[in-house]
């Protein structure tokens, strides 16, 4: 269990750490090279986002709803006595 907070905080922290970072980076830089990179990140992020909320939402459908195709009942042939 200890083993597990530990990761996740610091994944937690890594993650803070290189968001931060990268807006500090992104201070510095050429207002056209930053305002593209900037719009890439919010069409990626959106995209994955509307991504993984579709598909959790999917997997909660129910599985009875299928159809199945095929006669389903018993046939004969050949002739009755």
């Amino acid at each position: 269990m200890i083993k597990g907070r530990r990761r996740s905080r610091l994944i937690g922290m890594i993650a803070s750490l290189a968001v931060g970072g990268s807006a500090l980076q992104l201070s510095g830089c050429d207002p056209q090279v930053r305002s593209t990179l900037l719009d890439g990140l919010q069409t990626t992020t959106t995209s994955l986002s509307d991504a993984l909320i579709t598909a959790f939402f999917l997997s909660l459908a129910d599985d009875s709803t299928t159809t199945t195709t095929g006669g389903g009942g018993l046939t004969t042939t050949g002739t009755s006595p």
